[in-house]
């Protein structure tokens, strides 16, 4: 069973560099997203936005009645593919993978559990699927395709 929900941006930061393969091999089985989230990489793809990647290995979670009633709430701040993930990891206590800092101030007021690209690479670095310098150097290809990242380095960490 799944037990990190991942929202578009930590995807969209995998894709960017052409490694979804790592966050398989970070999650593998216990990875998780939402139909919502898969459309808004879709549209990021046909506009250009986000390269296309293949998301197979992700078990796709359908929100159940009281799920689709919390992102309904969330869906006026968050987009709806965060709406959904956080209204699953809170309803479901999984981890929710964001890098949206709305989305994770409200996660972390919920009691959610919030990780991200950072602790993704983080733990493919503890697994010893990556080096240090190896992370840094994904983490800084992401930062020049967009990503907003906290840090510049691991050693800032």
């Amino acid at each position: 069973m799944p037990e990190v929900i991942l929202d578009t941006t930590v995807l969209s930061n995998f894709a960017h560099i052409q490694r979804p393969d790592l966050l398989q091999s970070a999650l593998g089985g216990h990875a998780a997203t939402t139909a919502a989230v898969l459309a808004e990489l879709r549209a990021g793809v046909t506009l250009g936005w986000v390269p296309r990647c293949d998301w197979s290995w992700l078990t796709v979670v359908t929100l159940t009645d009281e799920e689709q009633a919390q992102a309904a709430h969330y869906i006026s701040i968050l987009d709806a593919g965060e709406a959904e993930c956080l209204a699953i990891a809170n309803a479901r206590g999984w981890v929710f993978a964001s890098d949206d800092l709305a989305a994770r101030r409200l996660a972390q007021q919920a009691g959610v559990v919030v990780s991200g690209t950072l602790g993704a690479l983080q733990k493919l670095v503890a697994m010893q699927l990556l080096t240090r310098d190896e992370a840094d150097a994904h983490l800084t290809a992401m930062i020049a395709r967009g990503y907003r990242a906290p840090v510049r380095s691991f050693s800032d960490l």
